[in-house]
């Protein structure tokens, strides 16, 4: 794979069964490198196989969230369309006669929509503008008046004067939307109770929430506006993604304990008239918000379907709604980024290391059928290298997951290598299809990745196990301890193990926490020849000072930083950086609010004054998620970027330049 093969990427996301069971919409992403953007089309699927999938949505204008009305004859989803390119919400039928119809259009993106129960008006969550906003001339607004943290988010910008509210408009265009639900607060996760009198939402409400714990409650909502939200849990949390009972005595969602991070997000019920709440997935210990995969619960009969992450893999699980252990309903080496049921079809979107995500559908004798194949064309032309996993023991217990891909075609008798690391540090390398990892293989090396200490996808401990020492609850060895240990010990035994590999020519590079520690370790080892630290953490200190999440860091790291500014200090790879040797390409974009510009700042001024060997590039107009979601033109060119680097110092092949 070359980094101009980017531009033939398609995606298949967001399955949704009709309530008969008989239909699945979802959608489909290609790639338009030539007018810079993503064409998102919606398509339904017959799900027995008996029609081949087709197009619902011409895909011109970035459809996506398809959503069933309750009778099945209707799909809603979301759009932008017009010259001016608002995001809209459109209905339209799927067989028999009528038209698109459009009902509202938003200068803010509409995101969850959801019909009520009788189909006469939908939900949908979007940001509500204040008037401070009015007017095109910034120079004449009044200032932001700002008294609480978390004022923005990454790839959002200001939140503070646009709070995300939920609202209600009817199907037939007769009312423009009205909210339900609105600011200052932040809700989201709106899902109708099965009589359509009440809308269960999201939302932390309460005086200190931005100091405290971030605890968002379901609350019950009035669909008319006319009472405040009503909380039904008691701050024991963090919910979200709520699903009601088809009794509508019953609440279930994710949640997690956000004063200890990481705490893996469980499967909870929660009793609507008294409050009362059951953990069903603490015995699993397993984070059930995988990321890409989660949503909300779906209510199965007398079981919820959730997924959660397990070693590298993500699946879907069903466990009984009174409690009890869960059981694996769809398994196996790969990653299920979506899934869903109804009418008694339980269809999924699943990807693996060597294919991308496709449409399957699981049948009542527990075999599966494929129903699309949108990547087959991109795999023929741009064949896969498959991933050899294995797993080392760590210094800290346990094994750490790793995997190791050999280069197509070595460059040399034996292969430079490239150890990966992920970001979060709270997610997990695994089963799933990752385009810089064939094109790294494409260009001569091999790679190899794992899941260390602070990763997902085992324990909870597992993942705490990166808390500072001076943690009064659940301490560990801090950031840049066991984590940078497992790494390269899994480094150590691929090397040792495979005689192919060049122990002399190895590069390391990793993204956000994965440039963490890329920075971390050349400050501690001269064993790499070459680095790339990408929108990374450099000082952890001024990283809680003016991330967008400024002042939730203390809940992950153990300790504030306002109090014991040392402990940040000495986590931070810039307190390093006069012992850093190697070369290292630094990779950020002007509008990250995760990881702001000046963490790449500090380590480029440093490095530079030290006379030390850097190179630095800026990328206009992009935020944290540049590898991910960026514009598909940056995308291709950051890996250029990459590979024309490592290829300068560890002698892999340069790309062909787009």
């Amino acid at each position: 794979m070359q980094p101009a093969d980017i531009a033939r990427i398609a995606l298949v996301t967001d399955p949704r069964v009709s309530p008969d069971g008989r239909t699945v919409a979802f959608v489909v992403t290609h790639v338009d490198v030539d007018d810079n953007v993503y064409r998102n089309a919606v398509w339904i699927a017959a799900a027995d196989g008996s029609a081949p999938p087709r197009p619902f949505s011409a895909g011109e204008h970035g459809d996506g969230q398809p959503v069933w009305s309750p009778d099945g004859r209707w799909l809603a989803f979301t759009s932008r369309r017009g010259d001016d390119r608002k995001a809209t919400l459109h209905v339209a039928p799927v067989d028999g006669p009528g038209e698109v119809r459009t009902l509202c259009a938003r200068d803010e993106a509409i995101e969850e929509p959801a019909w009520s129960p009788d189909g006469s008006r939908i939900a949908f969550a979007s940001r509500e503008r204040t008037s401070r906003l009015d007017g095109p001339d910034e120079r004449a607004r009044p200032p932001r008046r700002i008294e609480r943290l978390f004022t923005r988010l990454d790839g959002e910008g200001w939140t503070v004067d646009r709070p995300r509210s939920v609202f209600v408009v009817p199907v037939d265009g007769s009312a423009a939307p009205r909210v339900v639900a609105g600011g200052p607060f932040e809700h989201g996760g709106p899902a109708w109770a099965p009589d359509g009198a009440t809308i269960a939402v999201t939302a932390a409400r309460y005086e200190d929430w931005d100091v405290s714990p971030l605890l968002t409650d379901v609350h019950l909502v009035d669909p008319a506006g006319a009472s405040e939200p009503r909380a039904v849990t008691r701050r024991t949390f963090a919910h979200q993604m709520p699903s009601w009972s088809p009794d509508g005595t019953r609440i279930a969602a994710l949640a997690e304990d956000a004063r200890v991070v990481h705490s893996h997000s469980q499967v909870v019920v929660i009793d609507v008239a008294t409050g009362e709440e059951r953990v069903l997935t603490a015995e699993l210990d397993r984070q059930c918000l995988p990321m890409p995969g989660a949503r909300s619960p779906v209510w199965d009969d007398d079981g919820l379907l959730f997924s959660c992450e397990d070693h590298g893999s993500v699946h879907v699980r069903r466990v009984p709604a009174a409690g009890g252990p869960s059981a694996p309903v769809v398994g196996g080496r790969r990653w299920v980024t979506g899934y869903d049921a109804a009418g008694g079809t339980l269809v999924f979107t699943a990807t693996t290391a060597t294919s991308l995500p496709d449409l399957f559908v699981l049948d009542p004798d527990g075999s599966e059928r494929r129903l699309t194949a949108v990547g087959d064309v991109f795999h023929a032309a741009v064949p896969p290298r498959e991933p050899e996993r294995f797993t080392v023991p760590s210094t800290g217990g346990g094994e750490i997951d790793a995997w190791l891909v050999r280069p197509a075609e070595p460059a040399g008798e034996r292969a430079p290598v490239l150890l990966s690391i992920h970001g979060g540090p709270m997610t997990q390398y695994g089963e799933s299809w990752f385009d810089e990892f064939q094109m790294w293989t494409g260009a001569g090396y091999a790679v190899v990745y794992c899941n260390p200490h602070g990763s997902t996808g085992g324990t909870q401990a597992w993942a705490r196990a990166i808390r500072a020492p001076e943690a009064e609850v659940e301490p560990g060895t801090g950031w840049g301890g066991i984590d940078a240990d497992d790494v390269l010990t899994v480094l150590d035994a691929a090397l040792a193990a495979n005689p192919d590999l060049d122990p002399d020519r190895v590069g390391v590079l990793g993204g956000s926490y994965g440039g963490y520690l890329t920075s971390w370790l050349i400050g501690h080892t001269d064993r790499f020849v070459a680095a790339c630290s990408e929108r990374a953490v450099n000082n952890l200190e001024s990283l809680e000072w003016a991330s967008d999440v400024a002042g939730f860091f203390r809940f992950e790291i153990g300790v504030d930083h306002v109090r014991r500014p040392d402990v940040y200090r000495r986590m931070s790879p810039v307190t390093y950086v006069q012992d850093v040797r190697t070369p290292v390409l630094i990779l950020h974009s002007e509008n990250d609010l995760r990881c702001p510009i000046n963490q790449a700042d500090q380590l480029f001024v440093a490095l530079r004054m030290l006379g030390r060997p850097v190179e630095y590039h800026r990328f206009d107009g992009e935020s944290h998620g540049l590898s991910r979601n960026g514009s598909p033109r940056h995308r291709i060119l950051r890996a250029e970027i990459i590979l024309d680097w490592f290829a300068r110092h560890l002698g892999g092949r340069a790309p062909a330049r787009s």
